[in-house]
């Protein structure tokens, strides 16, 4: 892959426009669009965006351990959020700024929550799994 069409691919992985990323690669504004659709057919540069795109998509995405390490925090009390706080400065007017605060209860339990059920620590169901023979009985009296 040349460096104009590795360009190509970097630029397309920005906004997935062909005919804009060719532009910006530096290829010309007239076939722009030809030269992309046709840069898109190569084996080596729809390889490397799929590459670069699974890659940018794993680091946008949040996964399961992220998620469980967040709520924990949350639960623990460890979290901070900002909330905007109006106050009056005085002869009727009033201010806005914003104030970190800790999760409260309501958000802690519903952190809890979220946790348990991902452990089934609150399942009413009762698991049960072994063998169970299976025997017919004839209630013809024959």
């Amino acid at each position: 892959m040349t460096a104009k069409q590795k360009r190509f691919c970097d630029e397309y992985l920005i906004d997935t426009n062909a005919t804009q990323a060719a532009i910006r690669a530096g290829y010309s504004e007239k076939t722009a669009k030809q030269v992309g659709s046709r840069l898109l057919t190569y084996v080596d540069v729809k390889t490397y965006i799929e590459e670069h795109a699974a890659a940018i998509q794993n680091k946008a995405v949040a996964d399961a351990e992220e998620v469980m390490r967040y709520l924990t925090s949350v639960v623990r009390g460890e979290s901070e959020s900002e909330i905007v706080v109006v106050e009056a400065t005085g002869d009727g007017t009033s201010a806005a700024r914003n104030v970190k605060k800790k999760p409260d209860e309501k958000d802690q339990l519903k952190a809890a929550e979220l946790l348990g059920k991902r452990y089934g620590l609150f399942s009413d169901k009762v698991n049960i799994s072994g063998a169970v023979p299976v025997m017919f009985t004839d209630d013809l009296g024959e």
